[in-house]
Order: structure tokens, then C-alpha cells, then sequence
């Protein structure tokens, strides 16, 4: 399941702007939103991809879980490298991408507005 949407990561999808007191989860979650899938209009964020972003401040580690909507995706190398900067970047955590196909993703993994967007309802 995507992580759950906090907040002030609400917020900056509407506003595009993070409140000052904005969380390390609530900015990687914002900088997720800008990694755009190249051939679906929606970002990597809303489209299902992340099932699970994980940040260990004592460390200063994140762990980024995620998928592609197909194991042979033409942007397979390249997306989950966007995906671990924009973390590392929100965060400045040293961040790692665990990729996986389990559960396989499909539309379903598609919330509500991003179906609308898709014009999938």
C-alpha cells in the first residue's frame, strides 16, 4: 500500500508549497510527487509506486520501497534513481531503493483522483 498522506503533503498538492514546519516524511512524500511517470500524466507518488518510504533519523537513513507499473518498464533504471534523489534530497538522508514486483502493480493501486485523472471511472 502507497504510505498514508500526511498532512501537510496534502497541502503542498494543492498549493505546490510545504508549510515551514513540514515534516522529513512530509517532504520526501512532496518530492515523490514530483517524479513524473514519462508515459502516464501522474507522478510516481499517486500512481501507486511507493509502497513504503521509511526514514531512520538516528542513522540518517531512508529506505524508499517501491515498484514500476512493469517489470520490463523502458525507464526501469532510471526511475528509481529519480525516486532515491528526490528522497535523499528532501531528507538529506542517505537514501536506498528496494525494488520489487510483489505485490505486482496494476490499476487498482490507483487512488480515487488519480482514476478521475486517468478518466479510468
Amino acid at each position: 500500500m502507497p504510505v498514508k498522506i500526511e498532512t501537510a503533503a496534502e497541502l503542498a498538492a494543492d498549493t505546490g508549497q510545504l508549510p515551514g514546519n513540514a515534516s522529513l516524511q512530509d517532504k520526501a512524500v512532496h518530492a515523490l510527487r514530483q517524479v513524473m511517470d514519462p508515459e502516464l500524466p501522474l507522478n510516481i507518488y499517486d500512481l501507486g509506486l511507493i509502497y513504503g518510504l521509511t526514514l531512520d533519523d538516528a542513522n540518517r537513513t531512508a529506505t524508499l520501497t517501491m515498484t514500476l507499473t512493469a517489470p520490463n518498464c523502458p525507464v526501469a533504471e532510471e526511475l528509481p534513481k529519480q525516486a532515491q534523489a528526490a528522497v535523499a534530497g528532501a531528507t538529506g538522508y542517505t537514501t536506498r531503493v528496494v525494488l520489487t514486483f510483489d505485490p505486482p502493480w496494476d490499476k487498482t493501486k490507483l487512488p480515487l483522483e488519480a482514476k478521475l485523472a486517468l478518466g479510468l471511472l
